[in-house]
């Protein structure tokens, strides 16, 4: 269950730092919304380990704080992919 609360989360997530992120990035919403998932889960992971100071994959919890930390990570997520790629291209 926590892996499809993952997906769900981040498919959310990867949407709306679409929608915010400033500028074009490549990849469509397809790449986006996997970026989104790669994010929701390491904002998460990250969130939990600031905020208990343990090492967890845990589910994430859809309240108004995931998603924000889960957005926030699929920002990062998409600013990544796009230092990456410019580099390759």
């Amino acid at each position: 269950m926590n892996i499809i609360a993952w997906i769900v989360l981040g498919l959310i997530a990867g949407a709306i730092a679409k929608a915010i992120y400033p500028g074009t990035q490549g990849g469509g919403i397809l790449a986006t919304l996997v970026l989104g998932v790669v994010g929701a889960f390491i904002g998460g992971t990250l969130f939990t380990l600031l905020t208990t100071g343990t090492f967890a994959l845990a589910s994430p919890v859809f309240s108004i704080g995931g998603i924000v930390v889960a957005i926030i990570g699929a920002i990062v997520a998409i600013f990544l992919w796009g230092l990456i790629t410019r580099r390759a291209a």
